[in-house]
């Protein structure tokens, strides 16, 4: 079982392309597939190569009810605040992020963030996918030393410790990876990462890990 997830397209329709081309039993998209809202339609008509397995969050550039239509129109499938099966897990997802000093159309305070990450309490084995990252850790990590993750985020993690958890929003952090407890974690970028659920591969290390880790 392959799941390739992906975020943070931003209009990019070449990339999308590329990552529709290849070969999985599911996509993911962690949100911002557009700019503002901006041509969502025409990220709409790349994912629908996939149509059916595709499952899409709102980043903070497009908000839930425009997420919903784009589904809706192309045949794919949104879970955002919802959780799905996949093989033995549950797929919880959950778009926007905190707040942003750019009033993008997706964001919840910290409170709102944790109120609503809170339906997911409880569930294992479970893969999180969250638009924004957990505060102060490689995931979030911008220019100059700053983070622009979420502490309810972080809380939600430190407290469920999911299997693995993927999310994009921090663009300098696209591609990095970190253990936090038991949890895999990854900030997956528009380049995406494909997660075989193989136990017999392993895909990257992370800290704390002697000779690799399953991912």
């Amino acid at each position: 079982m392959k799941i390739l997830f992906f975020s943070d397209i931003h209009g990019d329709l070449k990339a999308l392309d590329a990552l529709m081309r290849t070969e999985a039993d599911h996509y993911i998209c962690a949100g911002d597939l557009s700019n503002f809202s901006r041509n969502l339609d025409g990220c709409g008509e790349v994912l629908q190569q996939r149509a059916g397995r595709v499952h899409v969050i709102p980043g903070n550039h497009e908000t839930e009810d425009q997420v919903v239509r784009l589904c809706e129109r192309f045949g794919l499938h949104h879970f955002h605040g919802q959780a799905f099966p996949i093989a033995q897990y549950q797929v919880a997802g959950m778009g926007y992020s905190s707040p942003t000093p750019f009033d993008t159309p997706g964001e919840y305070s910290e409170d709102e963030l944790a109120r609503r990450l809170a339906v997911f309490n409880g569930i294992k084995p479970m893969i999180a996918v969250i638009h924004c990252p957990p505060m102060r850790t490689a995931l979030d990590k911008m220019r100059n030393f700053r983070h622009g993750g979420s502490t309810a985020v972080r809380e939600f993690l430190e407290r469920e410790q999911p299997e693995f958890f993927f999310c994009g929003h921090i663009h300098e952090a696209a591609g990095t990876a970190e253990r936090l407890g038991s949890t895999k974690a990854m900030n997956v970028g528009k380049q995406g990462f494909l997660l075989d659920l193989n136990p017999d591969l392993v895909k990257i290390q992370f800290p704390g890990d002697a000779s690799g880790g399953n991912v």
